[in-house]
């Protein structure tokens, strides 16, 4: 393999290379931001963020409802906590617990809320996680609700140093606790190769970390080994588990501090309730004597299953145009959502004897999930709706009987006249790829941004974008969002088929989607661009690399460009099991016929690009997006640059730089592929 000669930008913080980082950054943000138009952009994407009447999500815990808010005048954020009768008030009284901008200044710190875990059944305690800049390693400290203080180290509280924990209640005063320890009880590293914690150990208050007994440690390899409780009453478990890919696991029960294998396949998605196993399987499984297809969804009596039974009822079953996407509980009911052909229904049933159970209010034509249950104590549950072209709406209601809207956030652009379609295109082995065209009415054909993932089995399914539909729909723009392969529209397979040596699937169906959108008259060639970020980024790399004819345009986010070092470079040891071993020569064959860096060339030409990427994001590493645009820059090749310094995976610690990234993209294609529009 011929020498790298830009690794030196893989130093994150080093000198030479973020002067380099503001050397391109300086004329990339002198250049986009230098109209009117993107002003406009920018303060119109602010507005969506810091409007103080978007709904303010909740979870309830307890007496109180829980929700972490950032507006205009809070842009690092409160966590705060009110009734529900308060709350169903148009002005709902918050009791603010902490105000991270008002932390962050006391301690000169760029804190970024990272969440909470509230000790049960009081919820007096919380585990408050914080981030430097946005990054995923956090640090942890405990909380005194009551007292609205922290609790401080030589008081008992549980404190853990900046590192990507895992730590979580057993009881009122001892956790489970996974992290970079000094030190191991057997003289292996305390992280995985894919930087996350190898043992868990079990820490009682006021007991040194350090003296806290490991219960149980996965290997170097895995990507990442932990404990939890389940403190559900009458049912109180301890789990351990080892994570030996991004996609498989083992998972134990301690009983009597003795581990006991939940033999359930390892790539299977599954939980215990009371004494239901639910079992998800991601692949084919014969189980009791009957096939049971991927994405079933299948319940076991648990105890019985720990003592070898197999018998079990079938919850669900997929078809070629249906899949599970989630379940819920509550008191008495389990709540299954799935799509058809990506679109949403809900279907509930009793517990214990399975039987489908109505529920009414729930709206037609939306994307609902369900965002809490109180499942202790009662049936009450919340969905969220939304759609292309209607806002999101919070429901609240009785799962044994029905819903109704509780809040709804205002529409922020114009939907009149704004209509979404959906359409086929045919991949190059004949699959049918679903993708989604939201347009006004009056727009035939014209600048078109189409946006794709297409990994990790995340389904992209319609929702309300409030910034797209001002920055882009609303302005004559055609947005299009694309099902390819690789996420879980239609289960479990239409990700698993397009892992490792299938992964050129996803590219496939991204480009037959681009050329589906030209021959359909809706763009052309030179009008249409295409945007995606991490995996979706990666995406970006490929179409700009392997695709080049297709577009006028690319904007490619927190990418993953190079293939053949990615496995080296922060999480990127956790996705091999998505991409292949870049150092097992087999695999390296086929992930180096997209591997966007090592496909670069002088001779060839490219749509315009704009790489956009964050120094704090340790999960993947911005020395993709650097080295990328210096071989570009090294063939030739025009390329414009913007890294922010702070922001962490997601770009952006704060609203006002969440607004300004926005902008900067949408300002790049108008530029590039909007024409005279906008």
């Amino acid at each position: 393999m011929a020498t790298d000669p830009y690794l030196w930008l893989e130093d994150v913080t080093g000198d030479e290379a973020l002067e380099w980082v503001r050397a391109h950054n300086e004329p990339t943000v002198a250049d986009l931001t230098s109209s009117a138009r993107f002003e406009e952009l920018r303060s119109g994407a602010l507005e969506v963020l810091d409007t103080d009447d978007k709904i303010p999500y909740v979870r309830r815990r307890g007496e109180f409802l829980y929700n972490f808010w950032r507006d205009a005048g809070n842009p690092k954020g409160v966590w705060r906590r009110t009734t529900l009768e308060s709350y169903r008030t148009d002005s709902p009284e918050w009791d603010v617990l902490i105000d991270v901008d008002a932390l962050a200044a006391a301690e000169d710190e760029n804190w970024v809320w990272a969440g909470v875990a509230l000790r049960y059944p009081e919820y007096d305690r919380g585990l408050v996680s914080l981030s430097r800049g946005g990054a995923d390693a956090s640090v942890v400290r405990e909380f005194d609700v009551a007292q609205r203080d922290w609790v401080a180290p030589e008081d008992g509280g549980f404190t853990l140093p900046e590192a990507k924990s895992d730590i979580g209640w057993i009881d009122a005063d001892t956790v489970y606790v996974g992290t970079d320890f000094a030190e191991t009880e057997d003289g292996e590293p305390a992280l995985t190769t894919s930087g996350y914690p190898r043992t868990a150990r079990r820490w009682a208050r006021g007991t040194a970390l350090a003296d806290a007994p490991t219960v149980f440690a996965g290997e170097v390899t895995d990507v990442a080994a932990g404990a939890s409780y389940d403190h559900t009453p009458g049912y109180e478990r301890h789990y351990v588990s080892r994570s030996t890919d991004f996609f498989n696991s083992l998972n134990y029960q301690l009983v009597d501090g003795e581990p006991v294998l939940i033999d359930v396949p390892t790539d299977a998605h599954f939980s215990v309730r009371h004494d239901y196993l639910m079992v998800m399987p991601r692949s084919d499984w014969e189980v009791n004597g009957v096939l049971r297809p991927a994405g079933s969804l299948l319940v076991f009596d648990y105890p019985a299953y720990l003592a070898g039974e197999r018998a079990h009822t079938a919850l669900f079953l997929p078809d070629a145009h249906t899949s599970l996407q989630d379940y819920s509980y509550t008191q008495s009911r389990l709540v299954l959502v799935t799509l058809h052909d990506v679109a949403t229904r809900v279907d509930v049933r009793t517990l214990g004897d399975w039987e489908p159970a109505p529920i009414t209010g729930l709206p037609e034509l939306a994307t609902l999930s369900v965002i809490g249950t109180d499942a202790d104590h009662s049936d009450e549950i919340w969905f969220s709706a939304s759609s292309f072209t209607q806002s999101p709406s919070l429901l609240l209601g009785d799962a044994t009987s029905g819903v109704r809207v509780l809040k709804s956030t205002p529409e922020f652009f114009d939907a009149d006249g704004v209509t979404a379609h959906q359409f086929f295109a045919t991949s190059d082995d004949g699959t049918a790829v679903p993708y989604f065209v939201v347009k006004r009415d009056d727009v035939a054909t014209g600048p078109t941004l189409l946006y794709g993932y297409g990994g990790f089995e995340n389904s992209m399914t319609p929702g309300y974008s409030a910034i797209a539909g001002r920055s882009w729909i609303a302005r004559g723009g055609i947005y299009v969002i694309a099902n390819i392969r690789g996420g879980g529209e239609y289960g479990p397979t239409w990700h698993t088929q397009a892992q490792k040596a299938g992964r050129h699937l996803v590219y496939e169906d991204f480009a037959a989607v681009a050329r589906d959108l030209v021959s359909r008259g809706l763009t052309t060639t030179d009008q249409l661009a295409a945007q995606g970020g991490s995996n979706g980024g990666l995406l970006m790399g490929v179409m700009a690399t392997t695709y080049p004819e297709l577009f006028g345009a690319l904007v490619c986010q927190v990418p993953l460009l190079d293939m053949q070092r990615y496995h080296l470079l922060l999480a990127g040891a956790s996705w091999m099991a998505e991409y292949g071993d870049p150092d097992d020569p087999d695999e390296w064959a086929y992930l180096s016929k997209y591997s966007p860096y090592q496909r670069l060339k002088a001779d060839a030409q490219y749509p315009q690009l704009l790489m956009t990427t964050s120094t704090r994001d340790d999960r993947v590493h911005p020395g993709h997006a650097r080295k990328f645009v210096a071989r570009m820059e090294e063939y030739g090749h025009p390329v414009q640059y913007y890294e922010n310094i702070e922001g962490g995976h997601g770009g952006a610690s704060d609203n006002a730089q969440a607004a300004f990234k926005s902008a900067l993209a949408y300002e790049f294609l108008w530029r590039t592929v909007g024409g005279a529009g906008a």
